[in-house]
């Protein structure tokens, strides 16, 4: 049975690779009679796989020393609470600031508003006008120099790819050039993590879940720079703080073992297929083939500014909404599946993270021209 092509934005496509390989390993892994699910989380296997993983990961995205590597739980929705519990008490007045550029960005913004002053630095939720063209909210990038970021904030939060709305921060700043060098910046890369590689001692902090390009829902990778730990707030549960967690080398409760073993996979694979330099150069071969459809059509149309378009998600809109159905139903009958947008926005939506192929693009893109063929 062909495998469909699976558009969905989480949890996305996997590599099927990995996928083999998993489920080689489902009843014994590496001779051990055991399955990696039935494994102690203390014994000699997983932490041979444990270890194995944090080890790739620390070499795909060139993590430096002085940062811990955490496997937690709860996604990134969790962490919206869990890093304001660790990172405000740095600060005599728990003050964070906070770059909107989505709704997965005001969520952050909101639930830091219950432990602290959470300040709006930059905000795309209104409209604007970009090279004479109006822009609605959450379809660009707040300029830099727009950026008000109080110097004594705990942190600056980013999303820097915000998968509802489809935007993409592809520069993250550089804090002196904010006026705020001391303060740390924290960015939720969920939805882009190891698409392209990333400037980690750039940041204080950077946090995804896995469930997009780094392996199933349940697995929470952290990086956090390791003076930033020790400061949570006295309400922070134990298991969330960040300094029980790295002593305990994520294992302060028992963790996510089966999702690290797949992102550990998924590390490899990454690594095999020649790192994020690689990946790179086919999300922007995959990225290119689409937009540069929708931008020579007439019939679809891309609410995102080019400039903050994001590699991984692209939401698109037909002409008229009473054709979503049909367009739906069509792709399903063509092994395309997920397509539809998010429900707060509407219209549709094609997610292609690291593992889907350019295959699976170009097959979108000849639906895509079909359609508009049979109903522009």
């Amino acid at each position: 049975m062909a495998r469909p092509w699976n558009f969905a934005a989480g949890p996305s496509v996997m590599p099927e690779e990995v996928l083999q390989q998993a489920a080689a390993e489902m009843l014994d892994w590496h001779g051990s009679g055991m399955s990696v699910m039935e494994m102690s989380h203390r014994g000699s296997e997983f932490i041979q796989i444990y270890t194995e993983a944090e080890a790739d990961l620390r070499e795909l995205l060139g993590v430096p020393a002085d940062y811990a590597i955490l496997f937690m739980q709860g996604g990134a929705t969790a962490e919206n609470a869990i890093v304001p519990l660790n990172l405000l008490g740095r600060m005599a007045q728990p003050k964070a600031d906070f770059v909107v550029t989505g709704i997965w960005s005001v969520k952050s913004h909101q639930e830091c508003q219950r432990y602290g002053d959470a300040h709006i630095a930059a905000s795309n939720a209104a409209p604007t006008v970009i090279d004479g063209v109006q822009q609605q909210p959450f379809t660009w990038v707040p300029a830099l120099d727009t950026w008000q970021v109080r110097k004594d904030a705990a942190y600056l939060h980013l999303c820097s790819n915000e998968t509802i709305g489809g935007v993409e921060t592809m520069a993250w700043p550089d804090m002196a050039s904010l006026g705020a060098p001391e303060v740390p910046l924290v960015v939720d890369a969920s939805s882009h993590f190891l698409s392209r590689p990333f400037r980690v001692e750039q940041t204080g902090m950077i946090f995804a879940g896995a469930q997009k390009n780094a392996g199933p829902a349940g697995l929470t990778i952290v990086i956090v720079r390791r003076d930033l730990i020790g400061h949570a707030l006295p309400i922070c549960p134990s298991a969330f703080d960040y300094a029980n967690v790295a002593a305990q080398q994520s294992m302060f409760n028992t963790p996510p073992t089966y999702a690290i073993y797949m992102a550990g996979l998924v590390f490899k694979w990454l690594k095999k297929l020649g790192g994020l330099e690689k990946i790179e150069q086919l999300n922007i071969a995959k990225a290119q083939a689409l937009y540069g459809f929708f931008e020579q059509s007439e019939f679809y149309r891309l609410p995102v500014h080019g400039s903050a378009r994001s590699r991984m998600n692209a939401p698109f809109f037909l002409p008229n909404a009473a054709l979503d159905t049909d367009f739906l139903q069509g792709a399903q009958a063509r092994g395309l599946m997920q397509l539809k947008g998010h429900k707060s926005v509407g219209g549709m939506r094609a997610s292609i993270y690291n593992a889907m192929p350019l295959e699976g693009v170009l097959t979108l893109i000849d639906y895509l021209k079909d359609f508009e063929t049979a109903h522009g």
